[in-house]
């Protein structure tokens, strides 16, 4: 435990915030809150904070890193750095993120002519515009890639279909460490397993792989044969991925896909 940095923080982020509209006082001398006002709102007693704060604290639990991250308002780099100051593991939530940003929303809308969607780590399609609805069909309805793919066994890719499996097995796996709690993964897993010999094979083989840039070759039941380029960039602070789709500019693919976007957002 780092306890002279871990109170120079506390310090430090207590100083930089306002004082919420719940806190009544004088006016202020210095600036940020006061001790006593964080430690009403991470519902510890002020002697106990002013320690931290001293560098003459026990090292706080996981519960105390909480509460102390609620009432300074971390954000989540901040939030992993306090934990990491104290020693302490930072706890994982019980499920993967399904929440998205609004700068990834405004990003997906903002890119009319490549299909973008947005993966939990359970492969769940959390966010997606309208030309990767029109490529893949029914995203809000069978919302899960890795269920599309080994339980509907669907065969749009007609290359890259297997890379896609041993990716989205390595990223299952890790995931299900991540998240021990979640029963939704172990609900997924068990579903795969029960139901696709390809995924039970992959499991057992402990393949690692990541995403990344790769071409494909999709087969669209009005469009044909298109060749695409997949790209894939984490979204690490929410533990999510965007998936971009987009043909080469000036090839049949591309022109194809761009009366498939006129016709989606029409």
């Amino acid at each position: 435990m780092a306890r002279d940095e871990l109170a120079r923080f506390l310090r430090d982020r207590r100083e930089q915030l306002h004082a919420p509209s719940t806190v009544t006082a004088p006016q202020r001398r210095t600036p940020g809150l006061r001790r006593e006002e964080v430690a009403d709102l991470a519902n510890m007693s002020l002697d106990y904070y002013v320690r931290l704060e001293q560098a003459r604290g026990p090292r706080p639990s996981s519960q105390i890193l909480e509460a102390l991250a609620g009432a300074l308002r971390l954000e989540p780099a901040e939030r992993i750095h306090l934990f990491a100051l104290a020693g302490q593991n930072l706890p994982s939530p019980e499920n993967p993120p399904r929440e998205v940003t609004p700068h990834v929303i405004d990003l997906l809308r903002r890119l009319p002519l490549a299909a973008a969607l947005v993966t939990s780590a359970a492969y769940d399609v959390v966010a997606f515009n309208p030309l990767a609805q029109a490529l893949f069909g029914d995203l809000d309805i069978r919302p899960n890639l890795a269920r599309r793919r080994f339980l509907d066994r669907e065969q749009v890719l007609t290359d890259g279909h297997e890379d896609f499996a041993e990716i989205a097995v390595s990223r299952l796996r890790a995931s299900a460490d991540r998240y021990p709690r979640s029963q939704h993964l172990r609900d997924l897993l068990a579903q795969l397993s029960a139901g696709s010999a390809e995924f039970r094979d992959l499991w057992a083989g402990k393949h690692v792989r990541l995403p990344g840039h790769r071409t494909k070759s999709m087969l669209h039941p009005e469009l044909g044969l298109l060749r695409v380029n997949c790209d894939v960039i984490p979204i690490a602070d929410a533990d999510q991925q965007i998936v971009f789709i987009t043909p080469d500019p000036g090839t049949p693919s591309a022109e194809a896909l761009s009366r498939l976007a006129r016709a989606a957002v029409s």
